[in-house]
């Protein structure tokens, strides 16, 4: 009977080692897959806080929790299981869809490019600014749109994720790569949502240390409050590099792949056209590493690498930005753009224009009262 017992501890402390060698190899695929995402995990952090603009301040954490919980309902009932059974099935087809996931990344960074150049708010800065406070059905249009937005990120992530189990461990079981895929899914959700709130909040953790009585504690809130419209505008500035630089890059690098070993066009012209731009980049890289040497020669190819691939989303963005105007589709800007110049030209019509050059030849819509002194 002991030595039953014995053997049972045995085989339970050996199902216990190989459960926790699965959650070692779980939670290092988690972490290489993460770290491939991160450029889309900085976007989509800079892109959530514009949604939480003109809202009253004891709504932005009740926001920004139904925008998390949306985000993980995305990831884990939509795209997870779409992206495992691709990866199991369809291998091939993963750079296939990041070709077009590095492309609306590269669209979203030359838009918000277009928009600082000409000076049109984004649609969801101009429905805040123009409606005032979130009423309760703006904010759950905004929440709606928010949730469609991160979507279409969530969606990258995930494929990139799944990239990087499939390419570092091909012989992975389709479970396997569904567990870290959801410890993916989880973990980014929390960082991005926890900064995201962090970041909203902390102008308000500034107002109260302001009001305290310690003048310590008070130019330390002053400081807050003051810096973070500069922590916000970097955050931006960031992102948009963030989408040129990683959109580029997840283009090229795509193209590379459809066309070079095991690629989908392999061995054709057009795979070998597909294939040379990025190994061009890669040999500059490598040219600049050998001529500087050491640290700083990895350093410097690392920046020339991001800043072709920043350049090339930027090319493709505003291809992609102009040929949809083109179409008469995306071009979210215009319709706005054009609404905004409308505003702007009605604004500063002179008294009696009809806003096309012409006057009405009519008195003001409201003249004075007969007793007005003002008359």
């Amino acid at each position: 009977m002991a030595g039953g017992l014995f053997a049972l501890l045995d085989d339970v402390a050996a199902l216990a080692r190989i459960a926790a060698a699965s959650a070692d190899d779980v939670g290092a695929a988690a972490g290489r897959a993460s770290a491939k995402a991160a450029g889309v995990v900085v976007d989509d952090t800079a892109v959530t806080p514009q949604y939480l603009h003109g809202s009253a301040a004891e709504r932005e954490l009740p926001i920004i929790k139904q925008i998390a919980i949306g985000s993980l309902r995305n990831k884990l009932l939509f795209i997870l299981p779409a992206a495992v059974l691709l990866g199991q099935f369809l291998p091939w087809l993963l750079p296939v869809i990041l070709i077009f996931g590095g492309g609306f990344l590269a669209y979203e960074g030359a838009h918000k490019v277009h928009e600082r150049l000409t000076g049109h708010a984004t649609e969801a800065d101009e429905e805040v600014s123009e409606g005032g406070e979130f009423t309760p059905e703006h904010e759950k249009r905004t929440i709606a749109n928010a949730v469609r937005t991160d979507f279409i990120l969530s969606a990258e992530i995930m494929v990139i994720a799944l990239k990087e189990v499939v390419s570092s461990d091909p012989d992975a079981s389709i479970w396997m790569r569904a567990i870290v895929l959801a410890v993916v899914a989880v973990l980014i959700t929390v960082l991005v949502y926890g900064v995201v709130a962090l970041i909203v909040k902390m102008d308000d953790v500034g107002l109260a240390l302001s009001r305290r009585d310690s003048r310590a504690s008070q130019r330390v809130g002053l400081g807050m409050v003051a810096f973070m419209p500069k922590l916000l505008a970097g955050i931006s500035f960031i992102g948009t590099l963030a989408m040129l630089w990683v959109g580029g890059h997840i283009f090229l690098v795509s193209l590379y792949e459809i066309g070079g070993h095991d690629g989908l066009l392999e061995g054709t012209a057009v795979g070998d056209a597909l294939h040379a731009p990025y190994d061009l980049v890669h040999h500059w890289e490598e040219a600049v590493h050998d001529a500087i040497g050491g640290p700083l020669g990895s350093l410097a190819g690392w920046l020339l690498n991001t800043l072709v691939s920043a350049l090339v989303g930027l090319v493709v963005g505003f291809a992609v930005l102009y040929a949809l105007r083109a179409f008469g589709v995306g071009g979210h800007g215009d319709e706005h753009g054009g609404k905004h110049g409308a505003d702007h030209a009605e604004e500063h019509a002179p008294t009696g224009s009809d806003g096309r050059g012409g006057t009405t030849g009519s008195t003001p819509a409201d003249p004075p009262a007969e007793d007005s002194p003002n008359r």
